[in-house]
């Protein structure tokens, strides 16, 4: 019951060092009952950088709730090519299909920012939304939030630049991030975008110019967040406010 009440901050520790599930926005919301009956089924996880969480066609075993990771939504075409249609950090989690009635998905997830989460069996999941209440609201709205993010993302990969993809991909990158780092590479990158390296290698140049990113070694950091969201399309603001508007609050700590 302690570790109910506490509510660990990523900053905050337990003898082991195990980070609190307050770190993750959809569990920080989560009732101190319906968190008490998660618990003894949450396991902390690490989320290594590429590793592939779900493949499409494939049954999720558990739903993920990403900590300081970044898990990237990609559709895969038949030939191999794949593009990012949303992101998931600590705003949400992988597995809404489960809530949803079906157990198989279309997509492939990926590791894209190396981190920790934590993960719930399926089962469990399933069985708090057959119980109905606060849970069910919530991963109902988070559900409306991604769909939000994955419609703009295809609005914007059809009619806006790369420099302007490329920053929104960011943005939404780092909200979900604690700092204002994360390790990156060009080929990951392009896959991400659907695109070729060279173009992404060209959108980098671009935006470091204009001093709002600092991208060597594989390393991206933020240094003027200002710039990089005018150098952004609307598509950004669009998904952070429905973000905003259908999630509680994330908590101040988290980063």
């Amino acid at each position: 019951m302690d570790q109910i009440l506490s509510r660990l901050t990523p900053h905050d520790s337990t003898p082991s060092g195990e980070i609190g599930t307050s770190a993750n926005r959809l569990l920080a919301a989560l009732t101190d009952s319906d968190l008490a009956r998660w618990l003894p089924h949450l396991e902390r996880v690490d989320l290594s950088l590429g590793q592939v969480l779900s493949e499409p066609g494939s049954e999720l075993a558990h739903a993920y709730f990403p900590v300081d990771a970044i898990v990237s939504l990609l559709y895969v075409m038949n030939d191999g090519e794949s593009a990012e249609i949303a992101l998931v950090g600590n705003d949400g989690m992988l597995g809404v299909t489960l809530l949803m009635g079906g157990n198989s998905t279309t997509i492939r997830a990926v590791v894209q920012s190396a981190g920790k989460g934590y993960r719930l069996p399926a089962r469990e999941l399933v069985d708090a939304v057959a119980r109905g209440g606060a849970v069910l609201r919530l991963l109902l709205l988070y559900t409306q939030s991604l769909l939000t993010q994955m419609t703009q993302t295809a609005a914007c990969n059809r009619h806006h630049t790369l420099n302007q993809q490329f920053s929104r991909w960011l943005l939404l990158s780092f909200d979900r991030l604690c700092g204002a780092e994360m390790v990156m590479t060009q080929k990951l990158i392009a896959k991400m975008l659907g695109v070729a390296s060279e173009e992404v290698s060209a959108a980098a140049t671009a935006l470091g110019a204009t001093g709002a990113i600092d991208y060597r070694d594989g390393r991206i950091s933020l240094l003027d967040r200002g710039v990089l969201e005018q150098t952004s399309c609307e598509c950004y603001q669009v998904v952070k406010r429905e973000c905003d508007r259908l999630l509680p609050p994330a908590p101040r700590s988290n980063c």
